[in-house]
Parts: structure tokens; C-alpha cells; sequence
């Protein structure tokens, strides 16, 4: 069995014209272990064979934690019903999954379906590194969704999984006729843990996802919209993970939040609105 570093490495040769350096923006030739750029522009694969593509480093509040407990939800089967709902979108695509976190969804999509090119990055290094234990032939990479590291026209298809978007470097990197895959959390997402974060906060209860939809609509005016709404019932042993998997829990008070270990939720709604958004 490969070494990550040498998987990865293998990815870089069989895909030469995939990256395009953050720095002066001109095309990267894969260099044993590397890309590099015409301008002598570097960037080596880390020994868990990941490329870091940010010109500093960069400290977000997402931690491994939170990463696991969020993969922990995930392969708890917590999404099931939108894997396979995504699946058939994704069958035989070059696909990108924008803010991939530790990796799980992509995962997920690469074990349900037949993926073509899979590549996953993130703004924190620490989901990408975990990302690397992840079981599927994926790629990993640190990178800014402002100054995306890939050549014009490279994917088919972008995943946007409830994490922020950039939709002209989307188009930038798009095919003709690829696809933006958004995932929008909708009114009652989660209602429950809302409610049992903050009962005395109904502010803090309430979601409209009204202006990522208009956002949204403003570059694919034709986008089709589907929705998925149903009730997981929470598997003893991840009860926990769901207190601790997504920023909701962040204001939360240490007293409440044990409150809430001693009695965890054995119910969530997950209520999300599907956009397909295509590049003309």
C-alpha cells in the first residue's frame, strides 16, 4: 500500500494541468514531489501528502475537535438521505469540494458513486490533515476560496456544502456546462439543538437562508432547487458529537452545554434546500 505522500504524488502526475500558482497565477508543472510554477514558485507535498497553498498561515476558530465530532455525525448516516440525493449530480465528475472540512462528504459521495477526479480543500489546516485518514483515493489541499489555486475550466462540478462561496473563481475553474452544488440550511435545520443551545434566546432560534438563495440566483438565474426534510434519529453513541460538531455551539455556556451531556438530544431535524447552478 502507498504512503500518502506517494498516492499524492501519483495524483499530481496524472493530473499535470490541475494547479495554477496563488502567487503570479501562471500554470504549475508537476516536479517529482511538487508543483512549481515558471516563476520558480514551490509548493511541496506535506509527508500526509496534502499541498499548502497559502502564502501565510492562518488560524481559524474550526479546530480537530470540531472536525471529528462533525465526521462522527457524518458517517453516522446523520446525511444519508442528501448523499443520495447528491450522488446522482456527482457520477463520473472532476469534482471540488469547496470547504471540505475533514473530507467525510466527499468521502461519502466517492463511496456511493463512480468519481472521475476528487479533490477537497480548506481554509484550516487541521480539517485537512484529518481529511488524509479518510479512506477514499481523494486530494487534499490548504487553500483560500478567494485565490483558488486551479487553472481556468479543470472541474466539472463544484461542491459548496454549507460553507462559504466565491462564485466568480467559481466560473473561473468550471468547465462549460459545469455545475455549482450548493447545500443551504433551511428554517429548521437543527431546531432542536438551536433550541436547546439557547432557550431563552429566540433570536438565536431562527434562520432564513433568503439572502445565500438571492446571491445564488443572481449568477444562476436558472438554478433548479430541491429540498430535504426529514427527522435522523441519533445514535446513542454520537448523541455527544452533535453538541460539538458545528459553531452553533460556540456561545453556548459550559453550564448548559453539560446540562445538555447529561441529557442529549436523541432526535434532529435536518432541513436543507439543494441548488444546482450551471456555467453556461
Amino acid at each position: 500500500m502507498l504512503k500518502k505522500i506517494d498516492r499524492s504524488a501519483l495524483f499530481l502526475q496524472e493530473n499535470p494541468a490541475l494547479f495554477q500558482c496563488p502567487l503570479c497565477h501562471e500554470p504549475m508543472e508537476t516536479v517529482e514531489k511538487s508543483v512549481r510554477c515558471s516563476k520558480n514558485h514551490r509548493f511541496d507535498l506535506s509527508k500526509k501528502g496534502t499541498l499548502y497553498f497559502l502564502d501565510k498561515q492562518i488560524k481559524t476558530d474550526y479546530d480537530n475537535e470540531m472536525f471529528a465530532h462533525r465526521g462522527a455525525m457524518i458517517k453516522s448516516g446523520m446525511y444519508q438521505p442528501l448523499v443520495e440525493l447528491l450522488a446522482p449530480y456527482c457520477t463520473n465528475e472532476q469534482i471540488l469540494d469547496v470547504g471540505c472540512g475533514e473530507g467525510s462528504f466527499l468521502t461519502a459521495l466517492a463511496e456511493q458513486t463512480s468519481i472521475t477526479t476528487g479533490v477537497g480543500f480548506d481554509l484550516s489546516k487541521e480539517g485537512i490533515y484529518l481529511a488524509t485518514n479518510q479512506p477514499a483515493n481523494l486530494f487534499w489541499c490548504v487553500a483560500d476560496l478567494t485565490n483558488l489555486p486551479f487553472q481556468e475550466q479543470t472541474f466539472s462540478t463544484i461542491l459548496n456544502i454549507f460553507s462559504p462561496s466565491n462564485y466568480h473563481e467559481f466560473d473561473r475553474i468550471l468547465k462549460p456546462g459545469g455545475q455549482v452544488i450548493k447545500v443551504v440550511p433551511k428554517s429548521g435545520y437543527l431546531k432542536e439543538l438551536r433550541a436547546a443551545f439557547y432557550p431563552n434566546n429566540p433570536e438565536k432560534q431562527v434562520y432564513s437562508n433568503e439572502q445565500v438563495l438571492a446571491k445564488f440566483q443572481e449568477f444562476y438565474p436558472e438554478a433548479e432547487r430541491q429540498q430535504v426534510t426529514y427527522v435522523f434519529d441519533i445514535p446513542e453513541e454520537n448523541r455527544l458529537s452533535l453538541l460539538e460538531m458545528s459553531p452553533l455551539e460556540w456561545g453556548v455556556s459550559p453550564e448548559r452545554k453539560e446540562r445538555l451531556r447529561e441529557n442529549p438530544l436523541s432526535q434532529i431535524t435536518i432541513d436543507l434546500d439543494i441548488l444546482i447552478g450551471r456555467k453556461i
